[in-house]
């Protein structure tokens, strides 16, 4: 078992963090795996190299270790582009223009069909850009993913869905082609000011350092379609997920970097312990009593 955790440098950790991290940690040292960490910092305009320094004190405190060198999304953008470029060559992307005010816009207006207005990549494209794409691979645009090609490409026989054990029992999560189509939509694969989004670089990252149990919050579940999706294009093997429940403050909101005083750095400033932490997380103490993660 290689499992992962996966933050941005855009803030401190809090809680949720925490408990994300820590559970990944249990679950590789349960059954003598790996834990890896990995820098996810494509978002240059917001990621500070205070933060990413923060990180790795917390985690340390929090007992972790990792095998180095630590991956870092912002060193990794050639490979990105090179497959984003193999997309561009099958015809399964093309370039948008529409801001995000235009597609909720666009989403509003009366559609053929009964698409939602909301999928897992926020409002569900109408695919007022959509045209089948030639030339070299344009810069500095949105590329989009044109869903229903990318569906064509992979055949009717294509099976796509991925095992989840979240929910305390492993079960097989089915993804349609209409739910594709429909729910997720053409999906942002590089952001103007990026060269790249979220959802390809996780899925590259994740088959790059052989990821194969994702634990990550509740709130990304939707989101693994299009990771799924990706990894049956692209040829990569689907891990195991397992999306854990959020960490919420009193009032039942999630928590954000915002929170500062739920930053696991508050915490220890306040002279609390790892163990004090896991126990506000419902994770037991007992877990520092397993053998490292190999590799750590």
């Amino acid at each position: 078992m290689i499992t992962r955790f996966a933050p941005s440098p855009t803030g401190p950790l809090h809680l949720g963090h925490a408990y994300s991290a820590l559970l990944a940690w249990d679950m590789a040292s349960k059954v003598d795996g790996t834990f890896m960490l990995r820098i996810e910092d494509i978002d240059q305009g917001r990621a500070r190299p205070e933060w990413e320094n923060q990180i790795y004190d917390d985690l340390h405190w929090l007992g972790l270790s990792w095998p180095e060198p630590v991956l870092r999304q912002s060193e990794n953008l050639n490979r990105y582009f090179c497959t984003l470029r193999t997309l561009w060559s099958y015809g399964l992307l093309y370039p948008c223009t529409c801001t995000r005010r235009d597609v909720i816009a666009a989403s509003s207006a009366p559609q053929e069909g009964d698409a939602p207005l909301h999928g897992p990549d926020g409002p569900v494209y109408p695919g007022t850009c959509r045209v089948r794409a030639v030339g070299p691979l344009p810069q500095g645009v949105a590329l989009r993913l044109d869903m229903r090609a990318a569906l064509d490409a992979m055949g009717d026989d294509a099976r796509l869905h991925f095992t989840e054990t979240g929910d305390g029992a492993s079960r097989e999560v089915s993804i349609s082609r209409d739910h594709a189509i429909n729910a997720v939509g053409d999906v942002v694969l590089a952001r103007r000011d990026m060269g790249t989004s979220y959802h390809l670089a996780v899925v590259i990252d994740d088959a790059a350092q052989g990821i194969t149990h994702v634990t990550r919050g509740a709130d990304l579940f939707d989101a693994t379609a299009i990771h799924v999706i990706l990894q049956r294009l692209l040829d990569l093997p689907t891990p195991v997920y397992h999306h854990h429940r959020l960490i919420r403050d009193e009032d039942g909101k999630r928590l954000a970097k915002r929170d500062d005083a739920r930053a696991v750095a508050a915490y220890r400033a306040a002279g609390e312990t790892p163990d004090d932490l896991r126990r506000r997380v419902g994770l037991p103490v007992s877990g520092q009593e397993l053998s490292p993660p190999r590799g750590s």
